[in-house]
């Protein structure tokens, strides 16, 4: 499909949300309105689940709007910080998900269900799209879809990374435009974030090879093995000031270390009840580690098919960055308001607030520090 017809897609719809003082500690949730259309039909006996609010980042060089992805909605949303949002729309069935700016201030997005990469212009209009599927002879279209999940840039802020989250890959399009492609080892690995470390070594988290992968400037790719089994890494970001890792594990409820060389600590977080799970997390200007926990409403049983409970968004003091287990390590838990929320990403935003999506139901949140 061309960029003029996808900007045929094109849809927009604005309204507000009251923002309030806030004291610090307080977490504020703001809803996200996706009724201006359908959600996404996966297929007859697979409707699009209900939560929809994924990926998150603000405009680049310090600015203070906001960014998401609506991916079951085929939405971007983008929020101001009077708290205005506005909602383009996105060509139907393309599930955007990772959503990002570069070195430039463009903004880029995971087409995750059409294989492609987009940029977008403020006003949400699609003004480059790169396909990145995978050459396939035996494939009916004579492609294979990747299925771009997670998305991040290389140290030069230029070069765009992500994972084939379908295909057990890693992707790199150079700012010439030209795509390479990284197999994982790992069979059936699904890798779903990408970061750049602070050497340049960019990080993958491969959610069902229990493995966090490296790829090196020159492109040599080693995975290294997560002592907990089955642990479902999730996000994985640099550790300010150093070359080590920090990654998160939803089934394993542990946040962990990784040195350059593949060395895993890992630290159990820990839990609010016995049915909670681990989601993304994230790094604050003064060095403190942010992850969100909520309760697991995958884990149904017949005696309670919504699993009771409240959710948190967690902050674990500095202290731990240089030590070897949890046990003198400050941690502090944050109510969030809202139940069964099934938190997705984290991050702080230039406002000096936690800033935090809730998926399950369609809300971004914000944990006031200042």
């Amino acid at each position: 499909m061309t960029d003029l017809l996808m900007r045929s897609f094109i849809a927009v719809l604005v309204f507000s949300v009251t923002v309030h003082a806030q004291s610090p500690g307080t977490v504020v949730e703001y809803p996200i309105d996706y009724s201006i259309g359908p959600a996404v039909e996966t297929g007859a006996c697979h409707p699009a689940p209900k939560g929809s609010t994924h990926e998150i980042t603000f405009d680049a060089n310090g600015g203070k709007t906001l960014w998401i992805t609506g991916q079951n909605y085929d939405r971007v949303v983008r929020v101001s910080e009077s708290g205005q949002m506005k909602l383009f729309a996105l060509p139907k069935g393309s599930g955007p998900h990772g959503i990002e700016f570069d070195e430039d201030g463009r903004l880029w997005v995971t087409l995750e269900f059409m294989s492609q990469i987009v940029r977008l212009d403020e006003e949400g209009r699609i003004v480059q799209t790169i396909d990145v599927s995978l050459p396939c002879a035996t494939c009916p279209e004579g492609k294979l879809r990747t299925h771009p999940h997670g998305m991040g840039f290389g140290a030069d802020g230029k070069t765009i990374w992500f994972t084939g989250k379908s295909t057990g890959t890693i992707g790199r399009i150079a700012p010439n435009g030209t795509i390479t492609t990284y197999p994982l080892a790992t069979v059936g690995s699904v890798p779903i974030y990408v970061r750049s470390g602070n050497d340049g070594t960019m990080w993958v988290t491969e959610l069902v090879g229990n493995a966090i992968a490296r790829i090196t400037a020159g492109g040599t790719v080693k995975e290294f093995a997560i002592p907990t089994h089955n642990s479902r890494p999730i996000a994985i970001v640099p550790e300010p000031g150093s070359n080590n890792m920090w990654f998160s594990e939803e089934a394993g409820n542990r946040v962990a270390r990784i040195t350059p060389d593949g060395t895993i600590t890992e630290f159990p977080i820990p839990m609010s009840q016995p049915n909670v799970i681990l989601a993304g997390l994230t790094f604050d200007s003064d060095r403190n580690l942010w992850v969100q926990q909520y309760v697991n409403q995958n884990a149904p049983t017949p005696a309670n098919p919504s699993p009771a409970g409240s959710d948190h968004i967690v902050k674990i003091d500095k202290s731990i960055l240089s030590a070897t287990d949890i046990t003198n390590v400050p941690i502090t838990f944050y109510k969030v308001p809202t139940t069964q929320t099934i938190m997705h990403r984290i991050l702080q935003g230039p406002d000096g607030n936690i800033w935090f999506t809730e998926l399950g139901v369609n809300k971004v949140g914000k944990l006031v520090l200042r």
